[in-house]
């Protein structure tokens, strides 16, 4: 689990925001903070993945806040999430170590993006050694700075794609389509179907399971 501080001085914004963050699968809420100082407190106590940082805070700015954390060693990733249009703001957020920039207001399915890009990020240069070159170092950048999804086939909607790709992060082993179908609610060919377009878009792999006579079972995992 990707543990996530959120730093919000809106009381309503903080809540909508743990909300969301909650229903990403895979990601969980180590903590609220309403202002910068206390989010420094809480990170010098406690241990947080990633920071989703407003930048105006009452008692400092966010980037001051990103700038306290590097000075003290905190290892914490940064995704702003802020009202912040000006563009010396976002490359001095670039320069301070940001990953990601969300602008409010945002719907669920941005915020949605912006995690389960930075979870590929995360993913792919999980683990110690050395990478295996150029190519690899690329991929791992275009997970996090990637562009927005592509429309939807017909017939398909985000929620249900997100509920598929979640049972997909659940199961690391792999998954059916059966099975898949049975944790989202749906049918197998409707599961299936989300599966194969996951395949399609590079996010998933199908690997046949032999385990008896007939043709063997597929199954799916994170590509």
């Amino acid at each position: 689990m990707i543990s996530v501080l959120i730093v919000e001085d809106e009381e309503l914004t903080a809540e909508a925001n743990r909300l969301y963050v909650e229903r990403v699968p895979g990601f969980r809420v180590a903590g609220v903070a309403r202002s910068g100082g206390e989010a420094l407190r809480f990170l010098r106590r406690s241990a947080a993945d990633l920071v989703l940082l407003d930048l105006y805070l009452p008692d400092m700015h966010g980037l001051d806040v990103c700038r306290a954390l590097r000075a003290a060693g905190v290892p914490s990733d940064v995704i702003a999430v802020t009202s912040a249009r000006d563009l010396a703001v976002v490359r001095s957020a670039v320069s301070v170590g940001v990953v990601q920039y969300l602008l409010k207001p945002f719907t669920f399915a941005a915020l949605s993006e912006k995690l389960e890009r930075y979870a590929a990020f995360r993913s792919s240069i999980s683990g110690s050694g050395e990478v295996s070159g150029q190519g690899e170092v690329d991929r791992a950048l275009s997970a996090l700075r990637g562009t927005a999804r592509s429309p939807l086939p017909k017939g398909m909607t985000a929620d249900t794609l997100e509920a598929v790709a979640g049972a997909l992060r659940r199961a690391p082993g792999g998954v059916s389509a059966q099975a898949a179908a049975a944790a989202v609610g749906v049918s197998r060919v409707t599961a299936r179907r989300y599966l194969e377009h996951l395949v399609e878009s590079g996010v998933a792999r199908r690997v046949p399971q032999y385990g008896g006579p007939g043709r063997p079972e597929l199954l799916y995992t994170i590509a």
